[in-house]
């Protein structure tokens, strides 16, 4: 994999997946900002084909469910594309629409040990190498285990509204240009690649007990 243009872009290759992401400069693997999320958090993503739920355990990636809890709450996913749809496989958002968003939450944060599995519904970070997840997530479309040994640790799971996450535009598939989506951010996909759905707003809640989530 390498590092930046997809975070956890996939690379199809005669029925092999992995997901990888263009070149960029290594940075040293520090931890985000001191801010611990609740034991468990509901983050509903009102997108431009409905409402999607994910429920977040934090035992499951502490790390990661902390750094999602701090990007949802700083307005940072409001507004940004589905830029990258593989049906069957995933779907991908996490390349804000404002360049200065996505530079800002640049810093990785390390890895941690893989204790589900991603199969259809759990969300993800997308990774392009050791210690390299910022702000790109994905939605596992379909049974995606294989990607558990690559060390890809959900984080959550989709518990309402998978009817709508199917259903995301993938026309564009994997065109879109993940370098010039953090260069231009919106911009570029509003003129490119108009029919792209989007997060109109996410909001977070806390949970009042940890409980195992089913997909729906």
């Amino acid at each position: 994999m390498s590092t930046h243009r997809f975070l956890p872009l996939l690379i199809v290759t005669l029925g092999t997946f992995a997901l990888a992401a263009p070149p960029r400069k290594a940075m040293p693997a520090r931890r985000a900002a001191p801010v611990r999320a609740p034991a468990a958090y509901r983050v509903t993503l009102d997108t431009s084909k409905g409402p999607v739920v994910i429920d977040v355990t934090r035992e499951w990636s502490p790390l990661g469910a902390d750094r999602f809890y701090q990007l949802v709450k700083s307005g940072y996913y409001d507004g940004a594309r589905f830029f990258r749809i593989v049906p069957g496989f995933v779907v991908q958002i996490g390349l804000a629409g404002d360049p200065k968003a996505t530079k800002k939450w640049s810093q990785p944060i390390v890895d941690e040990p893989v204790k589900q599995s991603n199969t259809r519904g759990y969300v993800s970070f997308a990774m392009s190498g050791k210690n390299s997840r910022t702000a790109q997530i994905f939605v596992n479309l379909g049974d995606n285990a294989r990607l558990d040994a690559m060390g890809f640790a959900p984080f959550g799971l989709v518990t309402a509204g998978m009817e709508n996450v199917d259903v995301l535009n993938s026309e564009y598939g994997e065109t879109p240009d993940q370098s010039r989506i953090e260069e231009e951010g919106n911009e570029y996909l509003q003129k490119e690649f108009p029919n792209l759905d989007f997060i109109q707003h996410a909001s977070v809640e806390k949970l009042d007990a940890v409980k195992t989530p089913e997909t729906k």
